[in-house]
């Protein structure tokens, strides 16, 4: 029993979504008199969402696991699957709703770059008060100072504020601290990945170091497989906050690719959120799949889609239109269709194809919206589900024109042409 070091039993973590606070009381009683009287909130700003409470989300559903001392365990699964989540609760930034978590140890996590650091302090001043949170006293801190500094090739710039670090600077002392500290247990999110190349291979060759010589347990989350190779010696996969898979690496990466392949090609369109109440109702859109197959595609290749809907009545003149972001939710431009006609109500399908031939090699995502034209061409929405469509490039025109950060938003793509 000494050799457990994490014990985490049938832990749930649920939030509540819409806006908490942010009103003063005199607009929450105008906001509760118009609600009873079945008008418009007269404290919502133009183009503002509704005012939306009394959702829950459970991020973490009855999540139970064990870590053993030395054990280097790699946390993996699709955004919003709960990695993130658990780390926080591992670390006691937030509490479980329900469950139990046993630790038999100290902590040093990394979990967003610059946590734990205060930003007027210096970077020496920071590793004195992380190793003091810790219940090290100046003494040994000082033993362990300069191994640190050594480490995080920031030595010019420790006696600097850290408010004046880079985002590759906060991650090399943030990660010599939590590595040379004395702590048991080491909770490493994506991080990282800010980092550059070869210090990330250097924290990776520390970790395994830490976990073979001194027994430091290991939980580190990424959506980089070849580290979690590297380093890893079991995998717990994550899906929709519940535990897919425990066991090998091997095994564990398998479930995750094999999954996200899956989850890339089917979207179910009908349980996504919508953004403000009143869309969706007369006109719903139900899913969305790529017919090829797959989600990586080249420069010149059409990206086929099959786009279903159900609607309670004709249209004369409906356009879909999809946003396209980059992955870092960088607006580039949209692809819309011609308006198409709704003869009657009922469940629909239609097919269509985009080349996506202007964007270079990356990750992106598409939303899509949904509108009704009238003669004067003016749009109303009927459907806007929040549902994130990813799709990769992975080969680009080495003579053609292609999008970059500097046009944010502004490209005209071009139009989704149906192929019904």
């Amino acid at each position: 029993m000494n050799d457990l070091m994490i014990k985490v039993d049938n832990v749930s973590k649920q939030y509540r979504l819409g806006q908490i606070g942010g009103t003063t009381l005199r607009e929450e009683l105008q906001r509760k008199a118009a609600k009873l009287l079945k008008k418009e909130d007269p404290t919502k700003k133009i183009g503002e969402k509704d005012y939306v409470a009394g959702e829950t989300f459970m991020a973490l559903n009855d999540v139970s696991f064990d870590v053993k001392k030395g054990e280097r365990v790699a946390i993996i699964g699709h955004n919003g699957a709960g990695k993130s989540t658990l780390l926080k609760l591992l670390s006691r930034v937030t509490a479980p709703s329900t469950g139990e978590i046993c630790l038999n140890g100290r902590i040093a996590s990394m979990l967003e770059v610059g946590t734990g650091f205060h930003p007027e302090l210096t970077g020496r001043e920071n590793v004195y008060m992380n190793g003091a949170i810790l219940g090290m006293t100046k003494k040994e801190i000082d033993k362990k100072m300069e191994d640190i500094i050594e480490f995080s090739e920031v030595r010019q710039f420790i006696d600097t504020p850290v408010k004046r670090y880079s985002s590759g600077m906060f991650v090399k002392l943030a990660f010599s601290v939590a590595a040379h500290l004395d702590s048991e247990i080491m909770l490493m999110d994506e991080v990282l990945a800010v980092g550059d190349m070869a210090f990330q291979t250097k924290c990776l060759n520390k970790m395994s170091e830490l976990a073979k010589n001194e027994g430091k347990t290991i939980l580190y989350v990424s959506h980089n497989m070849n580290t979690v190779r590297k380093l890893c010696n079991r995998a717990i996969v994550l899906e929709h906050g519940q535990i897919a898979f425990i066991g090998s690496v091997e095994e564990g990466i398998a479930r995750y690719l094999k999954d996200d392949e899956e989850a890339r090609l089917h979207f179910d369109l009908d349980k996504a959120n919508r953004p403000y109440s009143g869309i969706g109702g007369n006109f719903r859109a139900m899913s969305l799949d790529l017919l090829d197959g797959r989600s990586r595609f080249k420069y010149n290749e059409p990206v086929n889609l099959s786009f279903a809907f159900k609607s309670t009545r004709p249209y004369a003149a409906v356009r879909l239109r999809s946003e396209a972001y980059y992955f870092d939710s960088t607006e580039i431009g949209n692809y819309e269709t011609d308006t198409f006609e709704v003869k009657e109500a009922g469940e629909h399908t239609i097919k269509l194809s985009f080349t996506p031939d202007i964007l270079p090699i990356g990750q992106y995502f598409l939303i899509l919206n949904i509108f009704e034209v009238d003669s004067m061409n003016h749009q109303q929405t009927l459907d806007q589900p929040s549902q994130r469509i990813p799709f990769e490039i992975y080969e680009d025109d080495p003579n053609g024109v292609r999008w970059n950060h500097e046009y944010m938003g502004h490209v005209r793509m071009g139009k989704l042409v149906s192929i019904d």
